[in-house]
Parts: structure tokens; sequence; C-alpha cells
């Protein structure tokens, strides 16, 4: 064979493989690159929530996402991100449940676009319970929270005591992004409570003579005192018709905020040097004893129209309510008498119990 058909061939041969190998480039490039906006790169089989607890780059990013339900390709998330221009990756929250481009992933993550948490803030609660359920949700802990009612400069910025503003905490489901700080959260559920309650009920507070924080005040005790929803407008007109005739209003709730836990009241309770302690002082208490339910403050501002001045416990669950006091004595009563039969049962199955 000649020496110029040699080098002929060689150089078509070589021609060929480097076609080849360019061909396999640009099929490998293109498949990877459309891979970039595919729309099934990142995939929530279930709803998983990302929590980045500070700003974060792509390997710890990746760290994280391997103790997840998310399904992706770790080496090829590690070359698109960069390619993409995604270092770095916001503290946040971030919910997932279904299928994402790597674009859509990683936009989210580095812009900071959280997807809020939906926070229920339970009506009659205490406020060391509402710090420990705001705590156990959020990036702080109940601490911070219960810092927030002790700062005094935040309590008077609002012109309002720890009571009152904790009396403001509106029972309700609020929307709420995971890096948001405790006082910033009291204040939106302050803002919520100012548009939703104060603003449109005023003048009817006014009407009462009474201000919004002497509804909620009247609101907290019926919160606790009534169980059932149909006897709160009762029991909201009863306490407010003490106050008409100048008695002592006499709440119970009032003593158990004094005494500092919700229990069996003992007659030694009822004599506690307490502010709150409506046995021993006219009037309203100073403050909220918990935070009421928008229901029971339209009860405590529109109550029933009666003239029960007294009320017990029945054995229904609910209360009995009496125009005399000499009616109540009989039903007070009937009530110890229920009480005392319920504890011979208690009694009886306990030595049975131990016995068998």
């Amino acid at each position: 064979m000649k020496t110029e058909q040699i080098f002929d061939l060689s150089f078509k041969q070589v021609g060929i493989g480097m076609l080849v190998l360019v061909g396999v480039f640009i099929l490998t490039f293109s498949s990877r690159t459309a891979r970039i906006s595919q729309s099934k790169a990142i995939i929530g089989t279930i709803t998983t929530d990302l929590y980045l607890k500070s700003d974060i780059k792509l390997n710890e990013l990746l760290e994280i996402m391997d103790s997840t339900n998310i399904e992706f390709d770790k080496e090829e998330l590690k070359w698109v991100s960069p390619l993409l221009g995604w270092r770095r990756f916001k503290k946040g929250r971030y919910s997932f449940d279904g299928e994402y481009s790597y674009n859509e992933f990683l936009t989210k993550l580095a812009f900071g676009s959280q997807d809020p948490i939906p926070v229920t803030i339970l009506p009659g609660i205490t406020v060391e319970r509402f710090s420990r359920n705001l705590g156990s949700v959020m990036s702080f802990d109940s601490v911070d929270v219960m810092n927030v009612f002790s700062d005094s400069s935040f309590i008077a910025s609002r012109g309002l005591t720890k009571e009152q503003v904790f009396g403001r905490m509106l029972p309700d489901t609020y929307n709420i992004y995971w890096t948001s700080s405790a006082e910033n959260i009291i204040e939106k559920i302050l803002n919520e409570f100012e548009s939703r309650v104060e603003k449109p009920y005023k003048s009817r507070a006014d009407s009462l003579g009474y201000s919004i924080d002497e509804v909620i005040a009247m609101a907290s005790i019926v919160e606790w005192e009534a169980n059932i929803e149909d006897e709160k407008p009762i029991v909201a007109g009863l306490y407010w018709n003490r106050l008409k005739e100048r008695m002592y209003l006499q709440a119970d709730p009032t003593i158990s905020f004094a005494v500092g836990e919700r229990r069996r009241l003992l007659l030694e309770d009822y004599k506690v040097d307490h502010p709150f302690n409506t046995y021993t002082k006219y009037g309203l208490p100073p403050g909220p004893v918990t935070n009421p339910s928008f229901q029971t403050i339209k009860a405590t501002l529109y109550p029933e129209e009666h003239n029960y001045l007294y009320m017990v416990a029945s054995p229904e669950g609910g209360h009995l309510f009496n125009r005399t006091y000499e009616e109540h004595l009989v039903d007070a009563e009937k009530w110890r008498k229920w009480l005392r039969q319920q504890y011979r049962i208690k009694r009886q199955r306990e030595k049975e119990g131990a016995s068998g």
C-alpha cells in the first residue's frame, strides 16, 4: 500500500473517531442540560418539610436532604447547582410535595421563599402553655416567648399590662414563617385582635360602660367558667348582673389564676391575698386570667338578659342558674350531695381493685 493511502486512511479514522467523541459529548451534555429544566429532577414522594437552621452551602444542603424522603440524584445536583449559580441557601422552612425542576427547587431555597407554618392558638390556656406551644414549632424556644411578655419596654409600647397583652392572643390559626421572631408573632396576633375585636366592637363595649380590656377580662372569666358554648351568654350576663348590683364578682377562675393552677379549689384558696381575688376585691380583676376565644368575647359583649345572680355546677357538665340566694343554696346542696356520691363510688372501685 502506498504511503499516501496509509496516511489518508489514518486521517479518516482519526476524523471519524473525533466525530464520535464530539457526538458523545454533545449527547451527554444535551442530556444533562435537559435535566436542569425537566420537572422530575427533584421528587417529594410525600410532603416533606426541609428545615435550614442557618444560611448554608451546597454540601450542607445535600447532607440534610439525605435524611429526608426527597428523591434526587446527589452527583447531578452537585453539578447543576453551581451551573445555575446557586451556592448558598437561606435559613427557613420549605415544604415539598410533588415534582420539581432543579431550577425551581434551588431557586426556592436560594431566595428564601419559605412556606408558612399553620400555627393554632388555643383558647383558655396559660401564658406558659402558649409559650411552649409556639416554641415547639418555631425556630426559637419558649423562653424567647416568655421574654416578650416580660419585656417592660414592649409591654409599655402597647399601653397594656402583661396580662392584657396575653388576653389579646386571639385564638385562631395563623400562617407564620418559621424564622419569624417571637416578638413579631405576638405583634401579628395583637394586630389581628385590633382589626377583629377592638375596632369593630369598641362602640359596643362603650355602650356597656366598659373598655375593651375590661370586656376581655370578663370574657376570660367566662372562658374558664363555661364549658358549654350555649351557656356563655348566660354566664356573662350573670357576672355583669353582679357588677350592676355592686356584688363581689366571686368568680372561681380568678382564684385559680391567683393560686397559679386550675384544680379543685380549697376553702383557704378563697382567702388568698391577690389582686385577682374577686372574693375579696370588688369589681373586675386588673386583667384577664386567660385568652378568650372570639365566640366568648362576643358572648360577653352580647350577654343574655336575665335576672340570674347565682350558679352552681351540675352533674351534666353545665350549670344551674338561680335568681335568689335561697334557690342557690338548694341547688348547691344537690351538687355537693352528687359529689359525695361520686367520691363514694370512686373509693369503692379503688377498694375492689386493690382486693382483686
